[in-house]
């Protein structure tokens, strides 16, 4: 993921005795120069801080009183997220008799007197929250943090916290460098701090924290080896240990037989990387993804309507918070290929410049990456792509076979599709049993060798549930048909009669032929049956067999009719499609 954001603490990290160290002063500049903002985070008050530190202009924005002020020196505008200190507690502190300081939201004392402070918040029944920042204390409102504070700035200026990297030296700086993709402490600072940070800056000041901030303008991208705290629960292997990522700016191959799960496995990894926060786009070219607009900020985009463009895209993928799912299924194969050729570089040139989308999925990736073209699509360097296929042969070989790519399949049979596998095993230095992936069952996979993860070897295991509902190809199996000996055969007096090789067909012929024709299917379930073995759609399977269940206490017509609206709503057949 590319670097967007720099978070600093102030004291101790960037400046000493409130002094900010003149080189840091000079790095920041260099920051903003190759369009990476800088944010300040402090617990101390911005009367205080404009006082010691002189010129805020270098930062575009600053974090005060330990989250709770919002300051944007260019505009000069200031916004209180925090709720003012109470009266009473104004009053006890008085009552005290120790010197204290009141900003908008912060109470500040010396730490020597915590335990008279909790008494009397404690006395007064106060939601007060106590954060010590080394020998100070600071008393604040219930939700209020550096981290939180970060968040709502990073937010107004467009930005994700998961293209920032935040570094600090005390215990107020815990959130900060935890909510941030990578956190960094400084190596004179608490130890505390350095033990669950991602990286230590060495040196023994703030005069240490420049040369850092110069290396990071020519890092494009946030380091895998500085991310490693956030992952992806994928499910676990027959001995229970969990199977997880991390999540990294690395890319993954999800492979696979059709109708092997690949695209479970894939919208698995959508929903919890949508959870956590991370901005995606997903090229969905047969329906598989739409489910997903379910989750919060996901935007579904084409289908009825022409696949987004560049201006579009641009428009919606200003804001971190939402994820796009373009729904390319009722295009031709050409058009496809078409619009993609256009769409992949314009979401990389975005990337570059926005760090926005974090991942791009694209299923179906064999169409469109194979070599020697299909390399130029993708942006490298930064890497993030989750690549779904039913044929990983056809994806270029120097794509699918860079240093830092995580592969997982499901069940593949295929004999030259298992010596593509077996052949990116072998150059991870494992071999694979020869019947490994066609053993593979439908609700499982293997993590493949050549990934911290994997240990080393094949890990196989049990794919986890997902949030959403997963319909394969739903807008695919509406109007496409299946193959002749896929399609549901309505017999009578034991001759064959008419053929439903699609959904529209099927609801048509529920529709037009009498009951006494459709009872006999109704009492062997063999529609529940049809929808389980043909369109692997469980769920809906399931439902029709309860129906089914029904035959002798509901009349056979309110049956066939309760089936095909569950046929209608499932797939999103509207009047117009019907």
């Amino acid at each position: 993921m590319k670097l967007a954001a720099v978070a600093l603490d102030y004291d101790g990290t960037i400046a000493i005795d409130g002094a900010m160290d003149p080189a840091v002063r000079d790095a920041i500049a260099q920051l903003r120069l190759h369009g990476i903002a800088v944010v300040l985070a402090t617990g101390r008050r911005l009367p205080d801080l404009t006082k010691v530190a002189g010129n805020l202009e270098c930062f575009n924005a600053i974090v005060a009183e330990n989250g709770a002020v919002l300051y944007f020196p260019e505009s000069q505008r200031h916004t209180v997220i925090g709720h003012a200190p109470p009266p009473q507690f104004i009053e006890g502190m008085r009552g005290l008799g120790i010197e204290f300081a009141v900003g908008d939201s912060v109470v500040e004392t010396d730490a020597v007197h915590a335990l008279s402070v909790l008494r009397l918040i404690h006395s007064l029944e106060l939601p007060l929250m106590l954060a010590f920042n080394r020998g100070r204390l600071m008393m604040l409102p219930p939700g209020i943090a550096k981290s939180i504070g970060l968040s709502r700035v990073l937010s107004t200026l467009r930005l994700s916290i998961h293209n920032a990297l935040a570094i600090g030296d005390a215990e107020n700086d815990h959130d900060l460098l935890d909510a941030c993709e990578v956190g960094v402490a400084v190596e004179w600072g608490s130890a505390a701090l350095r033990t669950v940070a991602d990286e230590v800056i060495p040196g023994s000041g703030p005069s240490a924290v420049a040369p850092y901030l110069r290396g990071l303008t020519k890092q494009l991208r946030l380091s895998a080896s500085q991310m490693g705290r956030r992952h992806l629960q994928l499910g676990h292997q027959l001995d229970g240990s969990p199977v997880q990522i991390a999540i990294r700016g690395r890319t993954v191959i999800i492979a696979g037989e059709p109708g092997s799960g690949k695209s479970w496995l894939a919208g698995l990894h959508c929903e919890q990387l949508i959870l956590q926060g991370y901005c995606l786009c997903i090229i969905d070219p047969e329906g598989d993804y739409l489910s997903l607009e379910a989750l919060p900020g996901v935007v579904v985009m084409g289908g009825s309507d022409p696949p987004p463009r560049a201006r579009e895209l641009a428009q919606v993928l200003r804001y971190p918070d939402i994820s796009i799912v373009i729904d390319l299924s009722r295009l031709s194969h050409q058009d496809k290929d078409e619009y993609l050729r256009e769409l992949l570089p314009t979401l990389a040139a975005m990337r570059r410049q926005t760090g926005l989308p974090h991942k791009i999925l694209l299923d179906e990736a064999h169409y469109y990456l194979a070599a020697p073209e299909g390399r130029q699509l993708i942006d490298a360097e930064l890497a993030g792509y989750i690549l779904v296929t039913y044929r990983v042969s056809g994806i270029d070989e120097e794509v699918r076979s860079a240093a830092d790519i995580v592969v997982m399949v499901t069940r593949e049979t295929d004999a030259q599709e298992q010596q593509t596998l077996r052949e990116m095993c072998e150059a991870a230095g494992a071999e694979v049993p020869e019947s490994l992936f066609e053993e593979l069952g439908l609700s499982e996979a293997a993590l493949l060798p050549g990934v911290e993860e994997s240990h080393g070897r094949v890990r196989r295991f049990q794919i986890g549930p997902r949030l959403t509902a997963h319909v394969r190809h739903r807008a695919k199996y509406v109007d496409m048909p299946v193959s002749e000996t896929q399609g549901f055969v309505f017999s009578r007096d034991g001759k064959p009669g008419p053929r439903a090789r699609s959904l529209k067909e099927f609801v048509d012929l529920l529709a037009e032929l009498p009951d006494a024709d459709l009872v006999p299917y109704l009492k062997r379930h063999d529609f529940s049956r049809w929808f389980g073995q043909v369109f692997r759609d469980c769920p809906l399977a399931t439902h029709i067999r309860r129906l089914e269940s029904r035959i002798g206490v509901e009349r056979p017509r309110d049956l066939i009719n309760d089936i095909s609206q569950a046929v209608r709503a499932r797939y999103e057949m509207t009047p117009a499609t019907v």
